[in-house]
């Protein structure tokens, strides 16, 4: 079997933790910032748990966690 290619764009945006998850940072954090709330902008801050839909999705793209 030949090796198989890790999806570059989903290296560079997803984490994985010391137990096996995944995790993203938040979206709607780049621009237009003066619409949006003070709690949803300070919500927003950090990384969050991807969910378990897109995981199945996510790991097919990461072949070597």
């Amino acid at each position: 079997m030949p090796k198989l290619k890790t999806k570059s764009s989903v290296k560079k945006r997803i984490s994985v933790t010391s137990t096996g998850k995944l995790t993203r940072k938040s979206s709607f954090k780049r621009h237009l910032l003066f619409n949006k709330g003070t709690k949803m902008k300070r919500q927003a801050r950090g990384t969050v748990l991807l969910d378990s839909s897109d995981v199945k999705i996510v790991k097919k793209f990461l072949p070597y966690l």
